[in-house]
């Protein structure tokens, strides 16, 4: 029997909150090539361990993102295209 894995946006986890990149994407309409690729040339790879950090008071944008030792800005629109498995 296998086991299900449930992912959540980058986008959508409350500061302070760990997870680990299993994917890329959404809605076939709201994802580029182009901005997977941004986020990979950023730093973003599946099995990398993030954290949300901080995410801005009015309309939640930006946020910031722990990537390993460095720390990254994101547009939440952006993060929500990366999928995490909660940590």
């Amino acid at each position: 029997m296998s086991k299900q894995i449930d992912l959540v946006s980058l986008g959508g986890l409350k500061p302070g909150a760990c997870g680990v990149v299993n994917a890329f994407g959404a809605a076939p309409d709201q994802v580029t090539a182009d901005m997977i690729d941004r986020l990979r040339e950023i730093g973003f790879a599946e099995g990398l361990k993030v954290e949300l950090l901080h995410q801005s008071l009015f309309g939640k944008d930006p946020i910031a993102v722990r990537i390993g030792t460095m720390t990254v800005a994101l547009r939440r629109k952006e993060a929500n295209l990366i999928k995490v498995q909660l940590a």
